[in-house]
């Protein structure tokens, strides 16, 4: 049987030298560095002066235990992961390992395949941690801009030029679809003007009626219509001063978009019932989903309006055009909702990520962190699997190409994806092949690779192969 995996410095701590001996070479043969010891003592030593990827530990050994190279390794190198090794198994000796930090145990005696299934699963843990700690930093440090996240070459030039058109008073059309985040790029540009300390209002043009929406844009005076009992200002004035939003301008009717363009030309208006002009001084953003070129032409939409709106034009890409954002944006929302609901969610497998990242967000933005908040929520343990994702999303995959890597960060990160894919494919591909041959025998497929059934089935399981599904 074939294993292709990366080289990895393991400790193994045994007193007991055929068991050092059979961990040696079982792990070996796979490709990994390993060292073997044989008592507490020297294994301290060996974790204080060098630097390891995981360490398997006998519980019971003369001197120092188990338990007590657990403890000194939580404190020197609270990075690498520990596998306890006991003939002694116990709840209570799990429990006291666990507790200790260890991420997993295995019980003596064991079968290789046994052994490859706890050190791959303790290494991949580890690998996400490391992953998940570098997005963390990346997020704190270089791809945040006021809770817009974007790493890609596409948002970072967005980024520049909201950051350069921001302290003008110039008006600015925002378009790109629902759920890209183009109301966060409104308050970004907001906060980064010489109007930061003045208000920021927001009106949705399609949320109301005409008649509604006019007296809540420019107010209206008592006894106006019926119903009107007493004086209301308009959100245009009470937005004097500050910015004004109007997201989805492409719903207004012809008749307020006449209204809008007065005060845009005029820097005023009257209210609804209404005998004088009220003067405001703000700055208009717009935002719009719609082509409004092609409204114009159908004559639903002023071509005069467009013109004054569109001084500045800002267009956000749809997520399936960015995608190299969607880890930093799934690591965000994990963070937001794990505080939220009061969760202990900290990781995203290789395997549900890539799912995620492949996967067409016809939604957007909107749609991922709607997703995360509902897996942090019904998520029963600390990393979410491709088992939690739902299964339009395991089934929806499709090709794209990563940006080329601008710095030696992204470079790093893009070559552990790039390896990640190439194990799982070759992982996938030798599943379904055995099962093929097999007739979907799972008892007879494992037999044939030389896995014990219950192995087998965990890697099905990883890649949520199905008994009998068409791959």
């Amino acid at each position: 049987m074939l294993y292709i995996m990366a080289q990895n410095r393991i400790l193994v701590v045994d007193d007991e030298e055929i068991v050092r001996r059979s961990i040696h070479a079982c792990l070996e043969e796979d490709g990994r560095d390993v060292v073997a010891v044989d008592d507490g003592y020297q294994a301290i030593e060996k974790i204080k002066d060098e630097e390891w990827d995981l360490a398997l530990v006998d519980l019971k050994m003369p001197g120092i235990d188990g338990i007590e190279v657990l403890k000194t390794v939580g404190k020197l190198k609270p990075h690498i992961p520990v596998i306890i090794i006991t003939a002694y198994a116990t709840v209570e000796n799990a429990v006291e390992a666990m507790k200790a930090g260890a991420v997993d145990y295995i019980v003596k005696p064991f079968t290789p395949d046994e052994l490859r299934i706890r050190v791959s699963k303790a290494l991949e843990k580890k690998r996400i941690d490391a992953e998940n700690v570098l997005l963390k930093q990346e997020l704190g440090e270089r791809y945040q801009f006021d809770n817009i996240i974007g790493t890609s070459k596409v948002m970072q030039e967005i980024f520049r030029l909201v950051e350069k058109i921001a302290p003008t008073d110039s008006t600015i059309l925002i378009r790109g679809d629902s759920g890209t985040g183009k109301e966060l790029i409104a308050r970004a540009i907001h906060h980064h003007s010489l109007r930061k300390d003045r208000k920021f209002i927001a009106v949705d043009c399609g949320a109301l009626p005409e008649t509604l929406l006019e007296s809540e844009l420019v107010g209206h005076v008592k006894g106006s219509f019926t119903g009107a009992t007493m004086t209301k200002r308009g959100l245009l004035e009470v937005a004097d001063g500050g910015t004004f939003f109007l997201d989805e301008v492409g719903d207004l009717s012809m008749g307020i978009q006449s209204k809008l363009l007065r005060v845009l030309q005029e820097k005023e208006f009257r209210q609804v019932g209404g005998v004088k002009n009220i003067k405001v001084d703000i700055r208009l953003v717009a935002a719009t989903n719609q082509n409004l070129e092609i409204m114009i032409k159908e004559q639903q939409f002023r071509d005069d309006l467009f013109y004054r709106l569109n001084i500045v034009p800002l267009v956000i890409p749809p997520l399936a055009k960015r995608r190299e954002d969607i880890p930093l944006l799934v690591q965000h929302f994990l963070e937001k909702y794990k505080r939220k609901c009061e969760k202990s969610v900290v990781n995203i497998s290789s395997a549900a990520l890539q799912n995620l990242v492949e996967y067409e967000w016809p939604g957007n933005v909107r749609e991922l962190e709607n997703l995360i908040e509902r897996m942090v929520i019904m998520s029963e343990s600390d990393t979410i699997d491709i088992q939690c994702l739902p299964a339009y999303i395991q089934g929806k995959r499709v090709c794209f190409h990563i940006a080329t890597p601008r710095t030696n960060e992204e470079l790093k990160l893009h070559k552990r994806q790039i390896r990640s894919q190439a194990v799982e494919k070759i992982e996938k591909a030798f599943l379904l092949d055995a099962l093929k041959r097999n007739e979907w025998n799972i008892t007879k497929a494992a037999q044939e690779v030389g896995m014990r059934r219950q192995n087998f089935q965990a890697l099905m399981r990883k890649y949520a192969i199905k008994q009998g599904q068409n791959s």
